[in-house]
């Protein structure tokens, strides 16, 4: 390995790395530090870093590397102390999924429950929804705070709502965008320092993880879950911080909307204890378990109790409430959602035959979603507040020929033919009722998988 003399730093040669890549060789700390460094400054053109990243998805990995790179990037940016934040501070990350909106109804309800929430969330692309977007579709309300506005709002609320700034983890930033072009995306150890760089940069104590699977899922099958899960709270344990990952089930949309505001609106029913069956189980599992890891619970069966107290008794919504306002929204329309303003053009897919539904194809609803303006083909794209799928129908319900199934909400006249054509192609109808499916299906800390 040549070594520039004249530097006092060790300089590789980026080639040489990229081969060693290439020819399933393991790279050094240092080495993946000098890329990552390298491509901060500049120094590292998008072509040696699309090399690098596809050398590493071909080849993968191993732990030792992984940790290098998560380190790396989230040391290219600001690691926050939140020291005088009282309390061991908490957050939550979903792998991605249709309809997930978990993060809008555990957040306050953790914060009422004393526990600290720093969540610093993405925005949606392709078929999975982002929390910014939701968030967003409450009239005024930001998620661009400065880290100092966000330190001040998490003291006072106990909990924040924002996007990346340009200080967490810029690597990461950079280097996503390189992979959704590249095709390196469905790695799992680039995805997992992904994550947890992002997450480590938030001056967090401890973290939650949803790995989803399934069809609306970027890991598809189980096994590819468990290895991500294992891996993400493989990096979390290795950074001192407590990390409790689920595996949980993305072959159907999660709860009854899918759509920016539709999602808020089905968060706001869930904080006010009407939320549906789905959606309220994964939140007290998780928001429990933030509660049990924030040391307000000596369990995590006693952190579910206190999540369904946080609902009942209230608390939780006014947190939500207390917490919009403070970010600039409009919380009118969460006292009232019926003044928000609706979609223009309302159509139905309705059953095809009689029997039960058997199966849907999670993926092609939420790119139907896309379609109808509840989300973006690119990074520039608007998404329309308004726009949006309800599932009137799940997996295993009886129905009667021409009976309503699924109900689309769009300001887009065009958009009827072809969704209707993506949400037939979504579903599947049989003279038999499937088996139930778990929605949680495995549990993953430091002493290994658990089946739930």
């Amino acid at each position: 390995m040549s070594k520039d003399s004249a530097d006092s730093k060790n300089y590789f040669n980026p080639v040489t790395i990229i081969r060693a890549k290439r020819d399933k060789e393991r790279l050094t700390s240092d080495q993946i530090k000098f890329m990552i460094d390298q491509y901060s400054k500049d120094e590292l053109p998008d072509y040696q870093m699309s090399a690098f990243l596809m050398a590493a998805f071909l080849n993968g990995l191993n732990a030792e590397e992984s940790s290098a790179l998560t380190e790396s990037m989230l040391y290219s940016g600001d690691v926050l102390d939140l020291s005088e934040v009282p309390g061991i501070k908490v957050d939550k990350h979903s792998t991605g999924g249709v309809g997930d909106k978990i993060s809008l109804l555990l957040a306050p309800i953790v914060a009422s429950c004393g526990v600290p929430v720093p969540m610093i969330s993405g925005r949606g692309l392709g078929h999975t929804g982002g929390t910014l977007d939701k968030l967003e579709s409450i009239p005024g309300f930001r998620t661009d705070l400065d880290l100092k506005r966000y330190r001040e709002v998490l003291k006072k609320h106990n909990m924040v709502l924002i996007g990346q700034t340009a200080e967490i983890a810029p690597a990461d930033k950079r280097i996503y965008a390189l992979r959704d072009v590249t095709a390196t995306v469905e790695s799992i150890p680039l995805i997992a320092a992904s994550i947890m760089s992002k997450k480590l940069a938030e001056g967090i104590n401890a973290l939650v993880l949803d790995v989803k699977v399934g069809s609306g899922a970027f890991m598809k099958t189980r096994l590819e879950a468990q290895k991500l899960a294992e891996k993400l709270v493989a990096i979390g344990e290795q950074f001192d911080k407590r990390t409790i990952a689920y595996m949980t089930n993305m072959d159907q949309p999660l709860g009854r909307y899918i759509g920016n505001w539709l999602e808020v609106l089905e968060s706001v029913q869930g904080l006010k204890g009407q939320g549906p069956e789905d959606v309220m189980e994964l939140t007290h599992l998780q928001a429990g378990t933030m509660i049990y890891l924030g040391g307000k619970a000596d369990s995590v069966e006693q952190g579910i109790e206190l999540s369904h107290e946080a609902v009942e008794s209230g608390k939780a919504f006014e947190v939500f409430k207390a917490l919009a306002a403070e970010q600039g929204g409009d919380t009118s329309v969460l006292d009232n959602t019926d003044a928000y303003p609706q979609a223009e053009h309302q159509f139905d897919l309705k059953a095809f035959e009689e029997g039960y539904i058997s199966r849907f194809d999670a993926y092609q609803i939420g790119m139907a979603a896309l379609e109808l303006g509840a989300g973006r083909k690119t990074k520039e794209d608007k998404v329309d507040p308004v726009a949006g799928i309800e599932m009137v129908r799940k997996t295993g319900d009886q129905v009667q020929k021409g009976e309503t199934i699924i109900r689309c909400y769009t300001n887009r006249k065009d958009v009827e033919s072809v969704t209707t054509k993506q949400l037939e192609n979504s579903v599947v109808i049989s003279s038999k009722k499937p088996a139930e499916t778990p929605l949680i299906s495995h549990r993953i800390d430091k002493d290994g998988v658990t089946e739930f």
